[in-house]
């Protein structure tokens, strides 16, 4: 080998030498990639761009190749891929890895033939996390469109559900709060209610007042009638009568105890009751027909509870008037029997005092006697007990309306006076009707050719007499009953014949309210 020729084979070897020493490549290879909203309309156009390049740079700078990315919404979008240039963050690394905390923008780098073909990010303290170079591509606009448009939608509904269970169950079980008879002084516990569970269930009447929900305790049922607190008066009047010395009757409903729910102008007054599932004797004389039998056990139960209501028993319990007494405020318990219900308007009459400020003219205008709609009533304790001996007479009337005993036609239900004045008359309609007409509901003709039924004709007419001191008692009421049942002696057993006349499984609104 000649002199020349080894004078070029050193300086190649030295031009080597400087090459490694320095890490440079002249064949370094990354893959090149370029986002471009085009790029992101298919995955086809997207790998278009995807490409290998060879990098070149100054012959004593190293090469390297780098990676920059974004999440978006968890997935991985690349920016862009390619040849970096000498830079001493990425010397001597053969993987492409982003280690910043929480970056906007991912950048990695590396050494090394196509490094950046795989690139990761790992946070401080957390191990790699393996990702890919291939670019990703954006959903199709008809799946943005429909995420867009379906998630409100399920977020309503979602409200809406939520909303409603709670407008369901916000009465549910929490602990009775006893609401104070007057301002300064509670009420005392309810021994029957403690802390017990109440539960709401459906609601089974409404009234001028309020509503009558069926609500659950514990493992039994009872009625719930709710007051909006703008008629804390009634609830009040009510609760004080139920909580009179002596009102514990068999033919009275049974009292169990008061809540207040809520607060401020939000708030609730509650009366709890035993619960009848047979509802008000309007409601069951609507879709049934009577026997003898159950016309005189309704009849006398009913007249009971009333005399024992108006009766005034020393050191036990003072009089009671009614003053909005009619078929909607009986209730029927299982067996037939009826116990009066809603004393939201009666006055107590304590022995040697007057019954106070109170108005005379109240009660529901189809049951009101001559006296109080002519506004003429003595305010004595027995002219407020004759206001109800005359709607006791017009509730007998509705009995023998709907009994099968006489030997006649049975027409579907109708209430007092409704033939006469249809089902919303007026103050000046039940005047002129009542008052100077002086008409009452007819008794049919063929009433009068059963011996029981005869008895009870008569009994109504003295209940409703125009002159209220020739009214009978509630307790001479309960006496007839008993006659009548005498009089006649039933040899063959009455069937219960129910007669559907109309649907009563549906919340109707009621005919009339108390005034």
């Amino acid at each position: 080998m000649g002199s020349a020729t080894k004078l070029a084979f050193s300086v190649f070897l030295i031009s080597c030498s400087s090459g490694a020493i320095l890490g440079r490549s002249e064949t370094q290879q990354c893959v090149h990639y370029s986002y471009s909203s085009s790029a992101s309309s298919s995955s086809s156009s997207a790998r278009g761009n995807l490409s290998v390049v060879t990098c070149s740079g100054e012959k004593d700078k190293r090469l390297h190749c780098f990676a920059t990315w974004k999440n978006v919404s968890g997935v991985v979008q690349v920016v862009k891929q390619g040849c970096w240039l000498d830079d001493v963050n990425c010397y001597d690394r053969n993987e492409c890895v982003e280690k910043k905390d929480a970056p906007e923008v991912f950048f990695c780098c590396c050494e090394g033939s196509l490094c950046n073909q795989r690139f990761s990010y790992s946070p401080p303290d957390l191990p790699p996390l393996p990702t890919t170079n291939k670019p990703v591509t954006a959903p199709p606009p008809v799946l943005t469109t429909l995420m867009y448009s379906l998630v409100p939608i399920m977020a309503v509904t979602a409200i809406i559900l939520v909303s409603f269970w709670m407008y369901r169950h916000h009465k549910l079980a929490y602990p009775p709060i006893l609401v104070p008879t007057q301002d300064p002084s509670p009420l005392p516990p309810s021994p029957i209610l403690g802390h017990k569970p109440l539960q709401l269930l459906e609601v089974k009447a409404r009234g001028r007042f309020g509503c009558v929900w069926k609500a659950q305790l514990l493992s039994e049922y009872v009625a719930v009638k709710i007051f909006p607190i703008q008629y804390k008066q009634s609830w009040q009047n009510e609760y004080d009568i139920f909580n009179l010395s002596g009102m514990r009757h068999e033919n009275l409903l049974h009292f169990l105890g008061a809540e207040r729910r809520g607060s401020n102008l939000e708030g609730e007054l509650w009366l709890i009751t035993a619960y009848h599932d047979k509802g008000s004797l309007t409601d069951y004389l609507k879709a049934n027909i009577l026997s003898w039998s159950e016309l005189c056990l309704i009849s006398q139960s009913m007249s009971r509870g009333l005399a024992y209501l108006h009766e005034d028993i020393p050191g036990l319990k003072s009089a009671v008037a009614h003053r909005d007494f009619k078929s909607k405020n009986v209730l029927l318990k299982s067996n037939l029997t009826a116990c009066i219900a809603d004393f939201g308007l009666a006055l107590q009459f304590e022995a040697g005092k007057s019954p106070g400020d109170t108005h005379g003219q109240v009660g529901t205008r189809r049951y009101m006697a001559p006296e109080v709609l002519e506004g003429a009533i003595n305010f004595q304790r027995d002219a407020f007990l004759r206001i109800d001996m005359y709607a006791l007479g017009l509730v007998m009337w509705e009995l023998a309306s709907r009994c099968k005993a006489a030997d006649g036609p049975l027409d579907e239900y109708m209430l007092p006076f409704e033939e006469e004045v249809g089902q919303h008359p007026s103050l000046e309609d039940m005047q002129d009707v009542v008052v100077h007409k002086k008409l009452r509901p007819t008794l049919r003709e063929c009433w009068q050719k059963h011996a029981g039924l005869a008895v009870l004709c008569e009994t109504v007419e003295e209940c409703w007499d125009h002159e209220a001191e020739a009214r009978l008692s509630a307790g001479c009421v309960e006496e007839r009953v008993v006659q009548m049942q005498r009089l006649t002696s039933v040899t063959v057993p009455e069937e219960i014949v129910t007669v559907v006349t109309m649907v009563t499984n549906v919340d109707y609104p009621p005919k009339e309210s108390s005034l």
